[in-house]
């Protein structure tokens, strides 16, 4: 099938619609039961470790589907892979809304998390499969809208129904958009993306499931457990190990599962690693204040995740607008102009103290976030643009296996650095040493800022262009 008899079998703005309101509620998830944590404790009769993996184990189990997702991309139509990622999470929804205990809640969060590791590469995928070159800038924007939004209003959104209803809601308000997208997508999905022969090697998945895994549930545990303890140095020794050897496994596969070789393309690693940098700004940023705010200042938890609204609105805003101004001028300046804003957006959040104007934070917060917006789907349109269409679905696959690998180290370290800091403080007031602690996370948020700017000055100007002339 040529191109142009594919473009005339479906119509762009309904699968656009379609696939964002899938993956909207899907990565929703990833953050709605962090407010909402405190009430599922009490209710379930769990204390936090338990109560923490209902947020860890939708991680993991995102980063062990990811790399899997470009196998799956190139061997299923794009019409099954949507219905079978929707329904896989319908299915968990059902499940958390009614599960009678803790077990049973985990193994909901861990069948939704299926779900949406299968959804965000494919999204991906299909967007760049069905835009051209020139458009792919507008079109990543709506993807950057998604990813950005939606983790930002779980807390907010889950506060306020705590608040006046069961936890249970959280999973009955997902529920009906889950279905109705779920029907539409039976309805009016069509096959976009091409199929190519592949098998699925299981050794390959079992090591980077172990490989993957590993490393995320290392990192996700460092902040509360410290580096040195031995679940974490053991986490640490079978995920390299199995990366390792999952590595050389694809490099020797005629046909890989994950194709590493995207990285011998300067501008996609350079942007994959950058775009790693500023969602562990993110997501470290939207872990650390709250517990400034809360811990410290006293706020509640359903205000504490209003105060993050502003950022996520503006970012929401801003990503489709960043989206159009790459098409026109690629994505170096953007880089450069949005990790100066992270950088100097940073440096007030190192000097927090008892004092500190609530207002003022949302301020920074909210123009750190348009930063963020000028970086992060930017660079991965830059990085993927930079492929030959073969490798996209694999493209697409690392960067979002690399971004999720980002946000867990980054949280991890900026958490870490918090509590060592606090323990080491040289007060006997808790607050003031939690209050060092922050500071002292902030300073090292501040150090991986500046090493994105810099690294921001030696990308491409206009990678996209110089792919459409190869």
């Amino acid at each position: 099938m040529n191109p142009q008899t594919e473009q005339d079998t479906y119509n762009r703005k309904i699968i656009v619609g379609l696939l964002i309101l899938g993956a909207f509620i899907a990565i929703l998830n990833q953050t709605l039961l962090v407010t909402a944590l405190p009430h599922i404790m009490a209710d379930l009769n769990i204390d936090e470790t338990k109560g923490q993996w209902l947020t860890t184990a939708f991680m993991l189990t995102n980063g062990i589907l990811i790399p899997i997702s470009a196998f799956l991309i190139e061997k299923f139509s794009s019409r099954t892979l949507v219905i079978t990622a929707m329904g896989i999470f319908t299915a968990g929804t059902i499940v958390g809304a009614l599960a009678p205990n803790f077990p049973i809640l985990l193994t909901a969060r861990i069948i939704q998390a299926a779900g949406a590791g299968i959804m965000m590469p494919l999204m991906q995928t299909i967007f760049l499969t069905i835009f051209p070159i020139e458009k792919r800038g507008s079109a990543m924007g709506m993807v950057g809208l998604v990813i950005a939004f939606a983790p930002a209003i779980g807390p907010t959104l889950s506060g306020w129904i705590v608040d006046s209803y069961t936890w249970r809601s959280l999973f009955y308000i997902i529920l009906p958009i889950a279905i109705i997208d779920l029907l539409l997508v039976t309805i009016l999905m069509k096959n976009v993306t091409k199929l190519r022969e592949t098998s699925l090697d299981m050794f390959s998945v079992i090591l980077s499931s172990l490989g993957f895994g590993g490393l995320l549930y290392g990192f996700s545990s460092a902040g509360s457990d410290g580096w040195l303890s031995n679940t974490v140095m053991i986490s640490f020794l079978v995920g390299a190990i199995s990366l390792f050897f999952f590595i050389m496994r694809q490099m020797s596969l005629k046909r890989p599962m994950l194709e590493f070789r995207v990285f011998q393309s300067w501008t996609f690693s350079i942007t994959t690693f950058l775009g790693m940098i500023v969602f562990a700004l993110m997501i470290g940023t939207e872990t650390i204040l709250p517990l400034y705010t809360q811990n410290v200042r006293d706020v509640t938890a359903f205000d504490s995740g209003l105060m993050l609204l502003p950022g996520a609105v503006a970012m929401g805003i801003m990503s489709p607008i960043i989206g159009r101004v790459f098409d026109k001028i690629g994505g170096k300046g953007l880089a450069i102009i949005g990790f100066a804003i992270l950088l100097f957006t940073t440096i007030p959040f190192a000097d927090l103290n008892m004092d500190t104007p609530l207002p003022f934070i949302v301020v920074i917060y909210t123009v750190r976030m348009i930063g963020t917006s000028m970086i992060m789907m930017p660079l991965t349109t830059a990085g993927i643009n930079a492929l030959p269409p073969h490798l996209i679905p694999h493209g697409t696959a690392m960067n979002n296996t690399m971004r999720q690998v980002g946000g867990s180290i980054g949280t991890a370290v900026l958490i870490s650095v918090m509590s060592s800091s606090a323990k080491n403080a040289s007060t006997t007031n808790p607050l003031n040493a939690l209050t060092h602690g922050i500071d002292s996370a902030f300073i090292v948020a501040a150090i991986l800022a500046l090493v994105g700017f810099i690294l921001s000055f030696t990308l491409k100007k206009k990678p996209q262009k110089q792919k459409q002339l190869a």
